[in-house]
């Protein structure tokens, strides 16, 4: 059985694992659900959308094939880009609709965390939302959702005419001032306000609203943040958080269902092997198809004769 697996890894058909299961756990379906505000962002399009939806299956698919640490989606230091991501990016320009390979020189830009396509699907259209990003850190790469917000919660307070702009930062302080908002957004806002030097569509700044941006913030655990390089550390430092939520997704994309409670020791048992071989890919793909619950099923309403 193992050896089917491995074979089938290698398989150029396996690439449909990193298409539907990245495109599940990442929630990259969201990159063409979102339409930035064309007179805010003109230099965005659709084909730009896909060129950045696809970089990250790439970039997902390459962990697949080299059998790498599953924490390498954090800290790798190198992308997929085609003629328009590249000049997204200011790298040299690779021309043509091919994806190549491309090492990474800003380490902003390193790992999942670095990657426009979620940068820009953790916004709106027309700015940023710490809250979004934080919360999809939370909940996607470390696998502890927010609780979900209270009812009738007011929108953000947008500059009305001749009233100067205020930075985002600047509205979610006021934002968060009193509760229910507040114990909830000292989880998630920290997070997203360091990664505040991306605009909506992920590319690089240095000022909001006129004024030089302020990543600094500290992170529910006491992690000071300062920048995205920061935002990459505090979830390395949560590496069993990660492994963990990696790993129940993947279980519950193996099986077809959603997991409970009683799926749990199972999702345990797959990463403590898999961090036995370095917490290489194959391992967790290993690790599920030999679990009972992929390899046997109760078939309930049936009586077994």
């Amino acid at each position: 059985m193992e050896q089917q697996v491995k074979r089938m890894l290698k398989d150029s058909r396996s690439e449909t694992l990193s298409t539907n299961f990245a495109r599940q756990w990442l929630r990259l379906q969201s990159i063409q659900d979102t339409i930035p505000e064309p007179t805010i962002f003109p230099q965005y399009s659709r084909s730009l959308g896909e060129s950045m939806r696809r970089e990250v299956e790439l970039f997902f698919d390459s962990m697949m094939r080299e059998d790498r640490n599953i924490l390498d989606l954090i800290t790798a230091d190198y992308t997929f880009v085609d003629e328009a991501l590249a000049g997204y990016y200011r790298l040299p320009v690779e021309l043509g609709n091919r994806f190549r390979r491309v090492q990474l020189t800003d380490p902003n830009r390193f790992g999942l965390l670095g990657k426009s396509g979620i940068l820009m699907m953790t916004s709106l259209a027309n700015r940023t939302s710490p809250v979004a990003r934080g919360k999809y850190v939370l909940e996607v790469l470390i696998g502890s959702p927010p609780p979900p917000p209270p009812p009738a919660v007011p929108k953000l307070q947008e500059a009305s005419e001749n009233q100067k702009n205020p930075t985002v930062r600047e509205r979610m302080e006021q934002h968060r001032r009193v509760e229910p908002c507040a114990s909830c957004h000292k989880m998630m806002d920290p997070i997203g306000l360091a990664m505040e030097n991306f605009d909506a569509i992920g590319m690089w700044r240095t000022r909001d609203s006129g004024q030089t941006i302020d990543p600094a913030g500290m992170m529910f655990d006491g992690t000071k943040l300062d920048g995205p390089i920061s935002v990459r550390q505090a979830v390395l430092n949560h590496s069993d958080a990660f492994i963990g939520s990696f790993t129940e997704n993947l279980l519950a994309y193996g099986l077809g269902r959603v997991l409970d409670y009683r799926d749990m020791p199972t999702v345990r048992a797959i990463a403590q092997e898999a961090g036995k071989n370095n917490n290489r890919f194959s391992s967790f793909v290993l690790g599920v198809v030999k679990s009972k619950p992929f390899q046997m099923r109760v078939v309930r309403g049936e009586t077994v004769q």
